[in-house]
């Protein structure tokens, strides 16, 4: 930009970033935190390696369209469970976040999660939050090398590992293992390895925050789900202020801790921000400098707006959480919850497609006797292997000519080859409508129903 004097000045279109050093903390929500760190990495490493009926309890078989979950098999036209599931996350979001705001972000997120793990690995190597600015601070030399070299190592032998559970939900990971042992990746499953531990290394170890304040889009329609009554992370001004250690001042004592512990780097006391994520670590934080200064704790606590301004106590701010539209977000979750558990288990052990040969005409085998050949493509989605009985009905004397028994493998599907045959005396030429009957033999029987249509020449 040009000045009156001539002189030209540069003006960035993008603020530079400000390195953020996270300070550790320890509280009772750090514990939760680091509680659900573990619970949600003991179901990701853990859940691949898990065996039920002599396979991979949880696989996501892609080549072969098979989805299996414990004792349940899924096929590509069972996708309305996956569009529950996605409802139900949605849902259970909205109700967490109208409730106690960003929770999931807070607490949960692959994001949080991953970010928790590489800046403990950090403090590990590194030391502590000074220690660490320290060393950014140093010269290049060997000790510098060598803890930013052990550092990053860490987080790529992570990363990686990350990247190869993932890929082990689509791959059973046994087989992925000995491949990796035998140098035998195929090229998809090295991208995705590669993929995925880059995607992990790069938004935990080197993004960080910026994937919460730039990427996310949550932070940028949270407030939809905010009202008045939703507990928020507030700083108590009334309470705080004027800050400072002297005798006339507030219990703030503006040490600052609050906004060294903030992973955002944001400061709690100007307000509710959207960069701030629901973590709590600037509560903590403060309760740690409230109990060395000798002063209640709950200068930066868990409160609603409404609260804030009313002087509410905890017990009347706790009545105001079944409010209408949390009662309305638990209705319809609780609703979609039991209806999707009850389709599980009402769920036909069985399906059947039905596809007309319409390549093959209807032809009359015998005088008075016409005969129409179908596909069925039977699918047994149990984990035994089954024997299976085709009828048909809707024609006089129609059935079906040949073994009308057939057996499917457990899990499997099989295309079969079925031949109609019916009288046509007393039935006019043209389409008449039949139905397809598949019944299981032995225990746990089921039988499925289909429409077609047989052609009468």
């Amino acid at each position: 930009m040009t000045l009156k004097d001539g002189a030209v000045q540069e003006i960035s279109l993008y603020e530079v970033r400000q390195r953020i050093y996270p300070r550790a903390v320890h509280g009772w929500f750090a514990a939760w935190r680091w509680a659900l760190v573990v619970a949600t990495q003991l179901v990701f490493y853990g859940g691949a390696w898990l065996t039920w009926n002599g396979r991979q309890a949880v696989l996501f078989d892609i080549a072969h369209r098979k989805f299996f979950l414990f004792g349940l098999v899924f096929w590509p036209q069972d996708i309305i469970y996956l569009t529950v599931l996605l409802v139900v996350s949605a849902l259970s979001l909205f109700l967490f976040t109208a409730v106690a705001g960003r929770l999931w972000c807070g607490y949960a997120c692959p994001q949080t999660v991953y970010t928790e793990i590489f800046l403990w690995i950090e403090r590990m190597v590194e030391g502590d939050r000074n220690a660490r600015m320290r060393l950014d601070k140093e010269p290049l030399f060997p000790r510098k090398l060598f803890l930013k070299g052990g550092k990053h190592g860490l987080w790529i032998a992570l990363s990686l590992w990350t990247g190869f559970t993932f890929v082990g939900y689509f791959t059973p990971i046994r087989e992925l293992l000995d491949e990796v042992r035998g140098f035998s990746l195929g090229p998809w499953e090295v991208f995705w390895v590669l993929f995925y531990g880059f995607a992990t290394y790069g938004n935990a170890g080197w993004m960080r925050e910026q994937v919460c304040k730039y990427m996310c889009p949550y932070a940028r329609f949270q407030s939809a789900m905010f009202d008045k009554d939703t507990m928020i992370i507030t700083y108590d001004a009334k309470r705080g202020e004027p800050r400072g250690k002297r005798a006339d001042a507030g219990d703030c004592v503006d040490c600052g801790i609050c906004v060294q512990a903030c992973p955002t780097g944001i400061d709690i006391r100007d307000g509710l921000q959207y960069d701030c994520i629901g973590c709590a670590a600037c509560i903590d934080g403060c309760n740690q400098v409230m109990d060395k200064v000798g002063s209640p704790r709950g200068l930066i606590r868990y409160s609603t707006t409404h609260a804030m301004e009313k002087g509410w106590s905890r017990k009347e701010m706790l009545r105001r959480v079944l409010r209408p539209r949390v009662l309305v977000y638990s209705s319809i979750l609780a609703l979609v919850v039991l209806a999707a558990g009850a389709s599980l288990y009402l769920r036909v052990p069985l399906k059947v497609d039905v596809i007309r040969d319409r390549a093959a005409i209807a032809r009359e085998v015998e005088p008075g006797i016409v005969e129409n050949l179908y596909r069925l493509q039977i699918m047994n989605p149990t984990e035994q292997a089954r024997a299976l009985v085709i009828e048909a009905t809707g024609l006089p004397g129609i059935h079906v000519a040949g073994e009308p028994i057939t057996g499917v493998p457990a899990a499997a599907s099989r295309m079969v080859t079925v031949k109609l045959r019916a009288a046509t005396h007393g039935v006019t030429p043209g389409s008449h409508p039949i139905e397809f009957h598949v019944r299981a033999l032995g225990p746990g029987g089921a039988e499925v129903s289909e429409h077609s249509v047989f052609v009468v020449r």
